[in-house]
């Protein structure tokens, strides 16, 4: 397996949805691991205005050959308009780790 590992992140506006979205992403082997990382203060505008709202960024670990499933997933699961959606490619790390994210997200019938 040679999928590149890759981080998605994106923000829920609460521990709830979070928990929500990353328990789907791993169920259905779109993401490895999600992490949620409570407490982020977001400050951004929208229509116009100036925002200031505490979000849950989340983590999600996965590899470039899911993404499209992904992004379609968490774009259908996303309670946000316009929910983030940024990717990050991952340049090294521990193999054997790298290896149980590839595994982690293969479907089922290979």
């Amino acid at each position: 397996m040679t999928d590149q590992v890759i981080l998605v992140l994106t923000t829920c506006p609460d521990s709830t949805e979070a928990e929500r979205i990353a328990a789907a992403l791993v169920t259905e082997r779109l993401a490895a691991c999600v992490n949620r990382v409570e407490g982020v203060r977001s400050t951004y505008a929208w229509n116009g205005q100036l925002q200031d709202d505490r979000e849950v960024l989340l983590v999600i670990k996965t590899t470039s050959g899911r993404l499209g499933e992904l992004e379609a997933r968490l774009k259908a699961l996303h309670p946000y308009e316009l929910p983030e959606l940024l990717i990050v490619p991952v340049s090294g790390g521990n193999e054997r780790y790298l290896e149980w994210v590839r595994l982690g997200v293969m479907e089922k019938d290979k």
